[in-house]
């Protein structure tokens, strides 16, 4: 039966609280943004592949549904779906956060690894949304928010996979949104940079277990790196988690959200890069029509 399904609405029918699905949501961004819903009073449904472990991280707070949910697992995203309508009577806000980093050259990246990558990146994303969708378009309203990455905005040495996976979310939400709109369903892309989370530790970041040597300068650097970065990321995960608040809020959020001073600045370097290399050739571009 669902919760105080009325207190999600004031007297002239405006939503005061909302109910939150998340999924990642035993640590990292997911846990962060998790206990600062709850802490603002709102309903949250929090998931991940094991519902103790959510629990454990989260605690037992009033509004709290810890649930299971792997994100790679056919039916899961549905019975999620389930046990949050039947709990709360609605969904306002979806956080696809479920994912992780791998790390090694395209050439050393086997097919297992990379359609692992794909599987909880994109695919997972695709299952959740879809399970959550039929609730929204029935409420005419709802907002998604997919967490991308500043690597969904450039390609980096070592992130083949990674990037792939997250130039496939930017390019799915962006379709997304404008096929949801007019259902009253709004949608806003999240490009963290580095934030400091779990995401670059042994528990969480995965290494493609070929190492070719001739890519020592490139990809060997971004092995090293993600060790030498894990604890000293600039980003404060708490102030993304408010920032998402914040957005969740707006009457027009953004369809894409630069997370970081670093996201910022990759982004306003990539717009600029890509402007330029435009102009350089934009001659030869557009000269492929037909001769009139």
């Amino acid at each position: 039966m669902a919760e105080h399904p009325a207190s999600a609405h004031n007297a002239k029918g405006l939503i005061m609280t909302k109910e939150w699905f998340i999924t990642g949501a035993s640590r990292g961004l997911g846990k962060a943004i998790a206990l600062a819903a709850l802490a603002a009073g709102h309903k949250v449904v929090a998931t991940g592949r094991n519902k103790t472990a959510v629990r454990d991280a989260l605690g037992a707070p009033y509004g709290l549904l810890p649930v299971t949910l792997n994100v790679t697992h056919p039916g899961d995203a549905e019975a999620a779906v389930g046990e949050a309508v039947e709990r709360f009577g609605r969904i306002d806000v979806l956080v696809n956060n479920a994912g992780y980093g791998l790390v090694g050259a395209l050439e050393e990246t086997t097919d297992e690894e990379f359609a692992a990558q794909f599987a909880t990146n994109v695919f997972g994303v695709v299952a959740v949304s879809r399970a959550v969708l039929p609730v929204m378009r029935a409420q005419r309203a709802g907002h998604i928010f997919n967490i991308s990455s500043a690597a969904g905005v450039a390609g980096f040495a070592g992130a083949s996979a990674y990037s792939a996976s997250k130039f496939a979310v930017e390019g799915l939400s962006e379709a997304l949104a404008q096929e949801v709109a007019p259902l009253g369903i709004k949608l806003t892309i999240v490009e963290p940079g580095y934030f400091r989370t779990e995401f670059l530790t042994a528990a969480s970041v995965n290494f493609a277990r070929k190492v070719i040597d001739d890519y020592d300068a490139t990809v060997g650097v971004a092995r090293r790196g993600a060790a030498d970065m894990n604890g000293k990321q600039g980003g404060d995960p708490d102030k993304l988690a408010q920032a998402l608040l914040s957005l969740a809020a707006a009457p027009t959020p953004p369809l894409r959200f630069s997370a970081g001073e670093d996201s910022v600045g990759l982004l306003e370097h990539t717009l600029a890069a890509k402007a330029q290399e435009l102009a350089q050739w934009r001659s030869l571009s557009v000269s492929l029509a037909h001769d009139r």
